[in-house]
């Protein structure tokens, strides 16, 4: 499988995922993802707009919390935007 078929299968699947909880309330996945994570990888954690990286929802999540930035797609209850 190509590198940009694999992100996309991968992208997918994040995306059923994301589904299956986010429904009024927003499961912290940061305990699942050790250390923080490896590197972000575009069109997964963040896409690039205008010279700009937006990240994801899935990047939010792995987060684990709302950093107050007002981020585009934020999963959880703004705090100090």
């Amino acid at each position: 499988m190509c590198e940009d078929c694999l992100k996309e299968e991968i992208k997918s699947k994040i995306d059923l995922y994301v589904e299956t909880f986010i429904d009024g309330k927003v499961k912290n996945v940061a305990p699942l993802i050790p250390n923080g994570g490896p590197r972000p990888i575009e069109g997964l954690d963040y896409y690039v707009e205008k010279n700009f990286w937006v990240f994801t929802e899935w990047n939010h999540l792995k987060r684990g919390y709302c950093c107050g930035s007002g981020c585009r797609h934020c999963p959880y209850p703004k705090v100090n935007v």
